[in-house]
Order: C-alpha cells, then sequence, then structure tokens
C-alpha cells in the first residue's frame, strides 16, 4: 500500500475524530514520523482544519512507549476481561473504562536507571554509548 493510499485512509480517521469531537474544542493528535502522516494531501486537509494540531514524537522516541503503555492497560486490564456483543457495547464499555481512567489518572514511571536503559541499549548501538556517557 503506498502513502497516498495510507494517507487516504488516515485523513478519512481525521474526518471521524473532527465529526466526534465537539466543535469547541482543540483536537490534538500526537503522531509519528510515518511518512503517511506527512503527505501534501494530509497538510492541505490540516490547513482546511485549525483546530487539529498535530505533534511528532522523534524518531525512536521513548515517549511513544509511554502511549503504547496506556493501552497495554486498556488490552490487559479491560479488553481481556470482557465480553462484548456488538461493535456499540465494545465503543462503549471502552469510553466508560477511558473516562474512569481519566478520573483518577496515574502516571506510568521510569523504573530504570539512564545507566541501566543505555547499559541495554549497548546490544544494539555498540560500546560507543557507554563511551558518549561516560564523560
Amino acid at each position: 500500500m503506498t502513502n497516498a493510499h495510507r494517507a487516504i485512509e488516515f485523513i478519512e480517521f481525521l474526518e471521524i475524530i473532527d465529526k466526534k469531537v465537539p466543535k469547541e474544542l482543540g483536537v490534538h493528535v500526537v503522531l509519528d514520523n510515518y511518512a503517511a502522516h506527512k503527505t501534501e494531501s494530509v497538510r492541505m486537509w490540516l490547513l482546511a482544519h485549525p483546530r487539529f494540531q498535530f505533534h511528532f514524537t522523534p524518531t525512536y522516541s521513548s515517549w511513544m512507549n509511554q502511549v503504547e503503555r496506556w493501552f497495554s492497560a486498556l488490552t490487559t486490564k479491560y479488553l481481556q476481561r470482557s465480553v462484548h456483543h456488538s461493535v456499540t457495547e465494545l465503543n462503549e464499555g471502552i469510553t466508560e473504562w477511558a473516562e474512569a481512567w481519566n478520573k483518577n489518572p496515574k502516571p506510568f514511571i521510569w523504573t530504570k536507571s539512564a545507566d541501566e536503559i543505555f547499559a541495554s541499549m549497548q546490544k544494539y548501538l555498540g560500546p560507543s554509548v557507554s563511551e558518549q556517557t561516560s564523560d
């Protein structure tokens, strides 16, 4: 599938969000650096919808891991423990779960030190990582 085709799908997704979110609210969309998110058609759509703001995560960003962690919590704490008889029921259940989560949010806390993170990166990046951090 080409970036142009994926951009069309992405715009269709944005249109759904645009219809569902009250018009008086701004919409902030956190995205990775996938090429389909940066096509000319997406840029033109964004210009026509100024309440939407895109925020791109840095390539290889650990911040996106926090978003993935939230979806993991949704999956393990709700989806795997529930039964839904329709898509509508599923959507309502997810919305209720997210609203309950947002009433008492808890931050995800890093449990590794910088040294532990750099040590685990060494196997991917080689010894230069520890050499750079030892200064």
